[in-house]
């Protein structure tokens, strides 16, 4: 790894997720959380002087030509006519396919990171216009903080959160995302909240979330696949379990490392799990103004 430089890409859960239109597009208008987690891929970096950008490790299921990492790199570069390439290695440990943003935090990471290392000097706002190129999460992991977001989720307000711990679980499952905004049983018309809104019902609400405000996906999720139902359900035993994004991952909110870690502990032998603790920033949230 001589000449590498590591940068993380933490992941991310939504605290809750609401559905409340369409646009004539397709994408779906959305209102959530979003909350960073210390739990990361961690994305090694080398740039180079010839132009080429290249990754120079496998990961199973992810072809280079459609690994948002790469996808990002030649964006930027393609944006910023730049002449310079890089080398990447992408060690994944977030949990693909489980609604806990890798692959855009990844891609996020890659922006942040090569605009730096290039000497590009985006802007933060820059940035974030070319990863909504990349996915609708991508914005998100770039703005840097913990969000409340509408639209598909560019639209991005600072939100303060209080410090917690999360128990993830993911079952051995794959969840379409397309599949399930497909769906004629999901709820396409929420009513919009606000910011304060979510504010006020947590600090009213005796557990640590609002039942006010839930994730719309879950349902029909639970419906079409068992393995995240029983995950959800064996989990909801400790408190108000929820699943993030799409899934397939679910998650517990507790206010104390040891108690998550002893629940994590017992998960069922089927499903991967890890205690993360909510982040306030971005580690790489400094890497652009």
């Amino acid at each position: 790894m001589q000449d590498f430089q590591a940068f993380l890409a933490p992941a991310k859960i939504n605290l809750f997720l609401h559905i409340t239109g369409q646009r004539a597009d397709g994408y779906h208008l959305l209102q959530t959380v979003f909350r960073l987690l210390d739990f990361y891929d961690t994305i090694y970096l080398k740039p180079t002087s010839d132009g080429v950008i290249k990754r120079v490790n496998d990961i199973a299921g992810v072809p280079e030509a459609q690994d948002l990492c790469i996808r990002a790199a030649k964006l930027l570069q393609q944006h910023t006519l730049c002449i310079q390439g890089a080398e990447m290695l992408v060690e994944k440990r977030i949990p693909m396919g489980g609604g806990l943003g890798g692959g855009s935090s990844d891609a996020a990471t890659v922006l942040l990171a090569l605009n730096r290392l290039w000497k590009l000097n985006l802007s933060r706002a820059e940035l974030i216009s070319l990863g909504v190129k990349l996915g609708a999460d991508v914005p998100f992991f770039i703005y840097g903080n913990n969000a409340w977001a509408e639209g598909i989720g560019e639209q991005l307000q600072k939100i303060t959160l209080k410090d917690a711990y999360y128990v993830v679980l993911t079952p051995d499952a794959h969840v379409s995302t397309a599949q399930i905004f497909a769906n004629n049983q999901l709820t396409k018309n929420a009513i919009p909240k606000t910011m304060s809104d979510f504010s006020r019902a947590c600090n009213l609400n005796t557990g640590n979330l609002s039942a006010e405000f839930t994730n719309e996906l879950e349902k029909v999720v639970c419906d079409i696949c068992p393995p995240v139902l029983n995950c959800l359900e064996w989990l909801k035993q400790f408190g108000d379990a929820r699943m993030s994004g799409s899934g397939a991952s679910v998650f517990l909110e507790v206010s104390d490392e040891k108690l998550a870690n002893d629940i994590c502990s017992k998960k069922p032998v089927n499903v991967r799990g890890f205690v993360a603790k909510g982040l306030n920033q971005h580690p790489l949230v400094e890497y652009a103004d």
